[in-house]
């Protein structure tokens, strides 16, 4: 009895500004120990430091790469197009910040195949090279960091609300008309949320693990995270409370926290006193209880291994819920407007 062919995969990669990793993103795909069709299109932005070249010399030399332009620098944008061009059914979206496990392609259609998935996906593993990237990516392993996302640590495998980058059917993005070009950020849980409305399942897999690499500076991390905060509350409006209660955690800490710095100021001066100013007084609660966490991680070893490791985590894990808190608030209430993440654009 001859065994039935494996299925050929397309991976989809959104390529823009990423020099320093874009060499191990594309090795880590064409290494997969998959014995099925295989193509790499690359959906290439207009980059600024040399990506375009690289990208151009390897196509040139490995037919399984392909190019599709993506001038305008969205990544749902570039999605699209790298998947209506794709030659095979089963998508496997691929970031160049991120490399795959030899195993990943094999281990997914698996998967897919086992559970009938629509959407596939597995565990984002962050990893940094120096101290501030290192901090970033522990902040991104943490469920203090990111508020506990199923692909942030989940073991569980089961039905999940969306799929870190996702190993898809074609088809079955096809029928949801694809990603939706007018988000900037929060594209795979938009994508997902209509393919788990459409009534397809969308799956989590925790053996599949990525290795992603964050951002590597404070102004390039806050950069990201209003944006995609304020994304995020474009999607708030767009859905309403369908959405896990970890998102409103960091918009409702930087409102409590102006509202304790307006109190604070009007009892220095006089203007709140007796009573009321006790009542009022109580909003100091929630900021303090914050600077309490964030102080406690100064003495938690998983915090890092030197002072200066630890303050650097703390850091961070204020700048990620107060900027995207802050860019959450912005988007709930004027929208995302023209809203983009600069923090490959900008040093």
């Amino acid at each position: 009895m001859v065994a039935p062919s494996l299925p050929g995969v397309s991976y989809v990669m959104p390529v823009y500004n990423e020099a320093a990793y874009i060499d191990d993103a594309i090795a880590s795909v064409l290494a997969q120990d998959y014995g099925g069709d295989q193509e790499l299109v690359l959906a290439l932005g207009p980059s600024t430091d040399g990506t375009s070249e690289r990208v151009e010399r390897l196509a040139a030399v490995d037919g399984r790469i392909r190019i599709v332009h993506n001038p305008e620098m969205a990544i749902p944008i570039g999605l699209n197009r790298a998947i209506l061009a794709a030659r095979h059914e089963v998508i496997v979206r691929v970031d160049a910040h991120t490399e795959l496990a030899p195993d990943y392609t094999a281990a997914a259609v698996a998967t897919l195949a086992r559970t009938g998935a629509a959407s596939l996906g597995g565990l984002m593993v962050a990893s940094g090279r120096s101290r501030f990237q290192s901090a970033v990516a522990r902040a991104y392993n943490s469920r203090l960091g990111l508020g506990g996302g199923a692909y942030h640590g989940s073991a569980v495998e089961g039905p999940a609300e969306s799929a870190y980058l996702g190993i898809m059917r074609r088809s079955s993005l096809i029928a949801v008309g694809l990603y939706d070009e007018g988000l900037r950020r929060g594209e795979d849980w938009e994508l997902n949320f209509r393919l788990r409305s459409a009534g397809s399942v969308v799956w989590l897999d925790p053996t599949l693990r990525v290795t992603y690499w964050p951002r590597d500076r404070w102004s390039k991390l806050a950069r990201q995270f209003v944006a995609t905060g304020i994304w995020r509350g474009e999607l708030v409006r767009r859905h309403g409370g369908r959405h896990p209660l970890r998102y409103f955690a960091p918009p409702a800490l930087v409102v409590s926290s102006g509202a304790s710095l307006i109190v604070l100021l009007l009892q220095a001066t006089g203007v709140l006193v007796g009573p009321t100013s006790l009542i009022l007084g109580l909003v100091h609660l929630a900021p303090v209880a914050y600077l309490l966490l964030l102080a406690g991680l100064l003495l938690a070893p998983s915090s890092g291994r030197t002072i200066a490791d630890r303050a650097t985590f703390a850091l961070v894990i204020a700048t990620m819920h107060v900027t995207w808190g802050a860019g959450f608030l912005r988007g709930v209430v004027l929208g995302a407007r023209d809203a983009v993440d600069r923090s490959r654009i900008e040093s």
